[in-house]
């Protein structure tokens, strides 16, 4: 989520000490972040291998929030091997979020289930559940310290899940900026706490003035795979039809 230039001037004007910033309030104000109520772009997913060679594949995607519940579809529009699959993500309250893929090979609808959450999604380094909003409640968190990554002055904050079963990490440390909330750089740990993926932020700047990260880079450090994410073109608050986020435009590609 992506918060308004008038929030970040007002945190940036008053000391955090007067807040009393702790690990779980700083993950609150990242999850709370203003993003708009809807959105609608163009993203373009290179996937990149270990030896540089580079998949690249075009997606249009749309998003919405109502309330403090989101819902996305993403449409995969090339290249031939990929075109036309389409995917449905819908955030449920107290429950896991609700998933469905079609696939253009099979035409039907497949709902994806809890237990596939730490699978890889189309081929990227990212799983559905690294997909999903992940509400702050969940999770333990510790602010460790602050220092700088790259261009951006950081919390960086250590979470772990209350129920050890409830994630497919055994703990993740983000950095987000001090300034905006956002996260710029997260690292993601495996069961045996050995690094797992690094997350980070590449191009980070403000549309219709929300922050947006228009490009971002996944890396594997334990097989050498990648996937960046850059935003071609990004769109928010437009109309966008309730028939959008539904099965019957996965089946068919239309809005009826």
């Amino acid at each position: 989520m992506i918060k308004r230039i008038a929030a970040v001037v007002v945190a940036v004007m008053i000391p955090l000490s007067l807040f009393g910033l702790d690990g779980t309030e700083i993950a609150r104000r990242a999850h709370d972040i203003e993003d708009g109520d809807t959105s609608h772009s163009a993203v373009q997913m290179d996937l990149i291998e270990s030896d540089g060679e580079v998949k690249s594949r075009l997606i249009e995607e749309w998003g919405r929030d109502e309330g403090d519940l989101t819902s996305m579809v993403m449409v995969f529009r090339s290249p031939a091997s990929v075109k036309d699959t389409r995917y449905l993500q819908i955030e449920n309250e107290d429950r896991d979020d609700d998933k469905w893929i079609y696939l253009p090979a099979l035409k039907r609808v497949r709902r994806i289930a809890s237990s596939e959450g730490d699978k890889s999604f189309m081929g990227s380094d990212a799983t559905y559940d690294d997909m999903e909003t992940r509400e702050v409640e969940r999770d333990h968190h510790e602010l460790l310290r602050e220092e700088r990554f790259e261009r951006w002055d950081c919390h960086v904050v250590k979470a772990w899940a209350k129920d050890p079963e409830d994630s497919q990490y055994s703990y993740r440390i983000t950095w987000f900026d001090t300034a905006s909330f956002v996260p710029v750089k997260v690292e993601m740990y495996d069961k045996q706490e050995a690094l797992l993926k690094v997350l980070s932020v590449e191009v980070l700047e403000q549309v219709q003035g929300y922050w947006t990260p228009l490009q971002t880079l996944m890396e594997n450090v334990q097989t050498g795979h990648a996937t960046r994410l850059t935003f071609k073109k990004i769109v928010y608050d437009e109309p966008l039809p309730d028939a959008l986020f539904s099965t019957s435009f996965l089946e068919t590609g239309r809005v009826r």
